[in-house]
Formats: C-alpha cells, structure tokens, sequence
C-alpha cells in the first residue's frame, strides 16, 4: 500500500532503509527478539486481536503525549513545573513499556525484509528514546533539572524520527499485516 504523495527527501530515506542490506543484522537479532515473546493469548493481545486491529498505534499515543507535555513544561515554565515534567517523563517511560512490547508483536507480523529492517531501526531507535528519556528521569530526580531537559530533548528528537519510519510502515508499506489482528 502507497500513498499519492509526492516523494520527499524523507521518503526516499526511508525507502533507502528499506534497501539497505547492512539492516540485515539487525534484522536478525530483533527476530530472534521478536520470538521471545510467549505464543498465543499474550501475543494475539500484543497484535490487538480484542481490538480488531494492532494495538501498537494506539499506545504509541501515551508515551508521546507525556513526554511532549514534559517538553511544553520545560520549554515554557522556566522551571517552574520541574517537578511535574519529571514525573510525567517518569510516566512516558512506563507507558512506553507495554508500547515496545506491542511494536515487537507487530514486527513479527511484517511481510517483506524490506519492512523488517525499517522496522528493526525504528524499534530500536524506539527503545534509544526510551532509555533516553530514563537518563532524564534520573538526572532530573538527583536535582540536575537543566541536564534532564537537554537529554529529554535528544530523545524528543530520537522518538520523533523514529515515528516518521513507523508511519512509512503503515502509510506508505502498509504494514503491520491485518491478519495478525483479525478477531
């Protein structure tokens, strides 16, 4: 599945990703990854089966929702909100957990080398964010707000190219398969 749009210079990245052969290790180890995940019920729950549909794109929503609220609070209330954007960084983290789980359910599921391998780079720069965005909470909880903001900030900008490959796999590959969330 494509779209009509026309090509931008981030599209032909990501198609290039796609072409890429030295993705194929990685590849390789998030398979192996991918298959630690228990078979049956927890696996049809990870792909969204209850739900008709994958489960991942909606949970993508919390953990970028708190860490962009954190970003607004740090951005705009010249520390006035530290300790509010701390925990909801602390939140993202959590919530991106189940988030990560369902994206590696997914993975399985894709049909091409060509996807796996955005997929691949696209859950591990996912997982890159995530840590990132721990260092913050840590920094952030031994007092050292300023360092926690700029390191959330490497993450904000790590999540978001990231999340630009996870929509080339649906918009543009139309990936994940639906048949790993049929009811």
């Amino acid at each position: 599945m494509t779209t009509d749009a026309p090509h931008s210079a981030l599209a032909r990245t990501a198609e290039g990703l796609e072409q890429d052969a030295r993705l194929d290790g990685l590849r390789s180890w998030y398979r192996r990854l991918a298959g630690s995940l228990p078979p049956g019920r927890v696996l049809d729950e990870l792909r969204g089966r209850s739900l008709g549909h994958p489960l991942h794109p909606l949970l993508t929503d919390l953990p970028l929702g708190l860490w962009l609220s954190s970003a607004v609070l740090d951005l705009t209330g010249a520390g006035r909100h530290a300790d509010a954007a701390q925990r909801l960084v602390g939140a993202g983290f959590v919530a991106a957990i189940p988030t990560a789980l369902s994206g590696l359910a997914d993975w399985g599921g894709l049909r091409s080398v060509e996807s796996s391998r955005v997929g691949a780079l696209h859950g591990v720069m996912n997982a890159a964010a995530t840590f990132t965005y721990g260092a913050s909470w840590w920094l952030r909880r031994r007092g050292h707000h300023r360092a926690g903001v700029a390191v959330a900030l490497a993450g904000g900008a790590t999540v978001t190219a990231s999340g630009y490959l996870g929509g080339h796999l649906t918009l543009r590959r139309g990936e994940p398969a639906a048949s790993g969330a049929t009811v």
